[in-house]
C-alpha cells in the first residue's frame, strides 16, 4: 500500500487564555469519550489530537521567542498524566510528539532553518513523529543503516522504518540516519522531514495487544532533493543523551502513571461502594487497595524525583551527559514501567470480575493491555544491560540527598 502524505493544513493562531491544566482537562474529556473506539478499531485518536491542536498544546514547549509558551518538562509530564487517565494512546501520541520537540528545542536554536520550523510548529500546531527504529537494527536507536546522501546543497534519504508511530498522520517526522554513506552506524544525525516532502510506503500493520491507537505501522520512507539545512549537525549521540533520553523516560513514565492512577481510582470507588453496602465492615479488597495506593505513591515519587534532577541539570551539557544522570534516568524507566503493570494488576484484583468484563464502570481490560507495553518500549532488558555497562565505571557516593 502506498501512502502519499498530505501537506499540512495550518491551524489559525489564537492567544491561549486558560492555564495548561485547564486546557489539558478539556482535551482529556474528549479523549475519554473516544478511547474505547480508538482501542477497539485500532485507529488514530483523531478527536483527541484535533482537541490538542485546538487547545494549542502541541507547541507549548517551543520558546516564547519563537511563538510558543516555553513549557517545562515538569509541565509536560503533568499533562501526560492527565491524558493518560483518559486515553493511553492519545497520551502516548502527545508524549512522543513532545519527546521529539524537546530535541529541536534543546539542539536547534542555533539553526535558522530549525528555528523557523519551531515557529511553524507553534503557529500551525504541527504534529511530530519519530523514525528511529530500522529494519536490520530494530530498537537500537543509537545505530542506523540508512544514510544521508548529500550532493551539493541537497540530500536524499531512504529508510526502512520498522515502526513509525502515527507516521501517516504526522505533519513532520524526525528521522535518524548515518551522517553519510561512509559513516559508521553509530555516527548519526537527526533529520527533519515535513510530510509534503516525503513518501511513505506502508510495509507493516500495527495489530497489537494494546496501545493500538498509536498506529505504529512500518514504512519505507523516502525523501529526495531536500535542503541539507534540514539536517541537525550536532551528533545524534549528544541529542539522545542530553534531551531525548530524559524526555522519553520522564514523559512515558508520566503517561504510565496516569494509567495506573486511573486504575487505583476505579479500585477505590469499588471498595468504597462495597463499604457502603455493609457499614461497619472492612471490604475484602481494602488491603489490596492500600497496597496499590502505596505503590502508586512510590511510582509518583520516582517520576517527581527524576523531573527535579532533570530541571536542575537542564542547560548544562556536562550534567545531562554524566554517567550518574544516565543511570538515574534508566532506573526511572525500568522502575516505573514495572510498577505501572503491577499497580493495574493489583487494581484489577480488587474489582474482580467487574474489572475483567468490558462495559462496566470498573472495566480495566484496556488499561491493563495498554500498560503491558511499558516494560517493552524500549525493552527493560536492553536498558538494564546499558545500565550494567555504565555501572562498571561509575563511582557511587552512597549519599541520600546527592547523585
Amino acid at each position: 500500500m502506498h501512502v502519499e502524505v498530505a501537506a499540512t493544513v495550518p491551524v489559525a493562531a489564537a492567544a491561549p487564555v486558560d492555564a495548561l491544566d485547564v486546557r489539558a482537562k478539556r482535551v482529556a474529556e474528549i479523549a475519554a469519550r473516544h478511547a474505547e473506539s480508538v482501542d477497539r478499531e485500532g485507529r488514530f485518536p483523531a478527536e483527541a489530537v484535533a482537541a490538542l491542536k485546538a487547545e494549542r498544546l502541541l507547541g507549548i514547549q517551543v520558546p516564547q521567542s519563537l511563538g510558543g509558551e516555553g513549557a517545562s518538562m515538569s509541565e509536560l509530564a503533568e499533562l501526560c498524566a492527565v491524558l493518560g487517565r483518559a486515553c493511553s494512546a492519545a497520551a502516548m501520541v502527545f508524549a512522543m510528539h513532545h519527546i521529539k520537540l524537546a530535541s529541536l528545542v534543546t539542539h536547534g536554536l542555533d539553526s535558522a532553518w530549525h528555528c523557523t520550523l519551531m515557529e511553524r510548529i507553534a503557529a500551525e500546531q504541527l504534529l511530530i513523529a519519530s523514525s528511529t527504529t530500522e529494519a536490520g537494527i530494530g530498537g537500537d536507536l543509537r545505530n542506523s543503516l540508512c544514510a544521508v546522501e548529500a550532493e551539493g546543497g541537497t540530500f536524499c534519504l531512504t529508510k526502512e522504518a520498522s515502526v513509525i508511530s502515527y507516521g501517516a498522520q504526522a505533519d513532520l517526522i524526525l528521522a535518524t540516519a548515518r551522517r553519510n554513506k561512509e559513516a559508521a552506524t553509530s555516527d548519526q544525525v537527526l533529520v527533519a522531514l515535513l510530510s509534503d516532502q516525503i513518501t511513505l510506503e506502508r510495509t507493516g500493520v500495527w495489530d497489537t495487544l494494546g496501545m493500538r491507537g498509536t498506529c505504529s505501522d512500518g514504512f519505507l520512507l523516502k525523501a529526495e532533493g531536500l535542503p541539507v539545512a534540514q539536517v541537525l549537525q550536532k551528533p545524534f549521540a549528544e541529542i539522545a543523551a542530553q534531551s531525548m533520553l530524559a524526555a522519553s523516560h520522564l514523559l512515558w513514565g508520566s503517561v504510565w502513571f496516569g494509567i495506573a492512577a486511573y486504575a487505583v481510582d476505579r479500585a477505590r470507588a469499588f471498595v468504597q461502594g462495597e463499604a457502603r453496602k455493609k457499614p461497619g465492615q472492612v471490604p475484602p479488597g481494602a488491603l489490596r487497595l492500600a497496597e496499590a495506593a502505596n505503590e502508586l505513591q512510590a511510582m509518583k515519587s520516582t517520576i517527581v524525583a527524576g523531573l527535579a534532577r532533570y530541571e536542575a541539570a537542564k542547560g548544562d551539557p556536562d550534567s545531562l551527559s554524566a554517567i550518574g544522570f544516565s543511570i538515574m534516568l534508566n532506573n526511572v524507566k525500568t522502575t516505573v514501567s514495572g510498577q505501572a503493570v503491577d499497580i493495574v494488576q493489583r487494581a484489577l484484583g480488587v474489582v474482580g470480575i467487574a474489572g475483567y468484563k468490558n462495559g462496566t464502570p470498573f472495566s480495566l481490560g484496556r488499561q491493563l493491555r495498554d500498560v503491558l507495553s511499558a516494560p517493552l518500549m524500549i525493552s527493560n532488558d536492553r536498558i538494564l544491560s546499558n545500565t550494567a555497562n555504565l555501572l562498571l565505571v561509575q563511582k557511587g557516593s552512597g549519599k541520600l540527598l546527592s547523585a
